[in-house]
């Protein structure tokens, strides 16, 4: 074959180094890749898993209890002291002004110090369970499940407004761009599902108040981003055929579409493209797999009740927590996020907003324990039922906690509802490598700092990546010069947790 000179002769600097990469630049290239935990896994791996190579040497750390998460975020701050850390002291001492020494270097966004004064629980708690965990009665269905459920009464975090707060909680750190957690779980394990993503974010309620920079991928790669899915119509935006496209056409559309990408990957070398052209072909997988997965007809008519997917508001009216509409909503992603992670879904977010109570706790406080209650109870037995909570971590957090005092704001013609609070409030995790059961931490009698067994956010981090198996250390991914990881310089095992 006669070679072309003239193509040759007219070839860039750009196109000899990139076809040099097939050579020596490429074993140079190997290396690199190999010092980030990008190269490929010697081992068979799935090739939609991003860092396989990582993930068999993480896997190596110690066995994981945990294969699944499904992370229970509700927004805004829920109130502690009305929930989950009976204070009767500070019923007792309600309408009281605080010690000084609490307020005197305390930050609040709303709260005037100066005539503040101590805001006592009115609503009842009770002992669930084997154990005697108390919880309010408004949760009784969760309570039904106190012994699969380790309690954490001391988390505490530097946050004290929602977006810096949800950051934290989400991403480990209040800046914005850092990965999230379900992202960082992805890049080291990968998913186990070929048609879905490995993370999925369901919603309920009123929107979140950050966006979806929580649930970013940061400087990973973009295919680890939270996937939001809709609560009616198609899960994902434009997932379906447009209409007058045949199923042909879409597909040869992208196989063109992939082309083009592979093409613009070879000229410039970016391994974001990479990532773009994996979302593409996820897509196209997940139009097959998404009717079956979002038809909840398909599930007993007993599921489905004991879920509460058809529920009403019950004569509530209340809107902070999403209207009436968040009963059925919230139903059904419980619902989902088990056919989710029974599909190999890695992580799975349900993002409830608002417990935001700076006024009317009563009222809000109940709609919101009604809207969740009922789904969050019947996903634990049902995920145990199925001997799936063994593998399966569930989380219940929030960005911070509610102060021990009636917020004050000017304009307010009463005391309804409490101010932010990130000094102590809490959290709890079931199933997935938790021992349940439990009641870790301790707060003083106000409620307001931490008595015993103090645990951060980092700390938080460190645990839930440590029952995947993962050394919280060693999960790190190199960007502008440095080895960045979830927990950034902080953390420690909470092992006590453990089971």
């Amino acid at each position: 074959m006669t070679p072309d000179f003239q193509s040759l002769a007219q070839r860039t600097r750009r196109d000899f180094l990139v076809s040099g990469s097939r050579g020596i630049g490429g074993l140079a290239l190997a290396a690199l890749l190999d010092r980030d935990h990008l190269l490929a896994s010697p081992k068979p791996a799935s090739p939609h898993a991003v860092g396989a190579a990582a993930a068999e040497r993480l896997r190596a750390h110690f066995a994981p209890k945990a294969k699944n998460c499904i992370f229970l975020y509700m927004e805004g701050g829920v109130s502690q002291l009305d929930l989950f850390d009976p204070k009767p002291r500070l019923m007792q001492l309600s309408g009281q002004k605080p010690p000084d020494s609490f307020t005197q270097k305390a930050r609040f966004p709303f709260i005037q110090k100066e005539s503040a004064v101590l805001f006592g629980s009115p609503h009842p708690f009770r002992r669930y369970g084997r154990c005697g965990m108390e919880l309010s009665q408004w949760l009784p269905s969760i309570g039904a499940c106190a012994d699969d459920i380790a309690l954490v009464r001391s988390m505490h975090t530097e946050a004290f407004n929602h977006h810096p707060g949800e950051l934290l909680m989400y991403c480990g750190s209040m800046m914005l761009g850092r990965p999230s957690v379900g992202s960082w779980i992805n890049y080291a394990l990968g998913s186990e599902s070929q048609n879905l993503p490995g993370y999925v974010v369901l919603t309920a309620g009123r929107a979140a108040s950050g966006g979806t920079t929580m649930f970013s991928s940061g400087f990973l790669p973009s295919n680890l981003a939270g996937v939001v899915f809709r609560d009616r119509g198609e899960p994902v935006r434009d997932l379906a055929n447009p209409p007058g496209w045949s199923a042909e056409a879409r597909h040869l559309g992208l196989d063109a579409l992939r082309d083009l990408n592979g093409m613009h990957r070879r000229a410039v070398g970016d391994p974001e493209i990479s990532a773009r052209i994996a979302s593409y072909e996820l897509a196209a997988r997940m139009q097959l797999a998404a009717p079956e997965l979002t038809d909840l007809d398909r599930e007993p008519a007993d599921v489905r009740a004991a879920y509460g997917v058809d529920r009403n508001a019950g004569g509530l009216t209340t809107y902070r927590g999403g209207g009436p509409d968040a009963f059925k909503s919230f139903g059904r992603n419980c619902l989902m996020a088990r056919r989710l992670v029974e599909r190999g879904v890695r992580f799975v977010a349900i993002h409830h907003a608002s417990w935001d109570h700076h006024n009317d706790l009563n009222s809000d406080l109940e709609f919101n324990c009604r809207v969740v209650d009922q789904p969050v109870g019947a996903l634990l037995r049902d995920l145990k039922q199925r001997g799936l909570l063994d593998e399966t971590l569930v989380v219940w957090a929030s960005e911070f906690g509610r102060t021990p005092l009636g917020e004050n704001r000017p304009g307010f013609a009463k005391v309804t509802g409490r101010d932010h609070h990130p000094f102590a409030f809490s959290m709890w995790m079931a199933g997935g490598g938790i021992r349940g059961g439990q009641v870790y931490g301790a707060t003083d009698e106000l409620g307001w700092n931490i008595e015993r067994d103090a645990v951060h956010v980092n700390d938080f981090h460190a645990t839930l990546l440590h029952c995947f198996g993962l050394d919280h250390e060693r999960l790190t991914y190199r960007y502008q010069g440095r080895d960045f990881r979830l927990t950034d310089v902080a953390g420690s095992v909470v092992r006590p947790l453990l089971a």
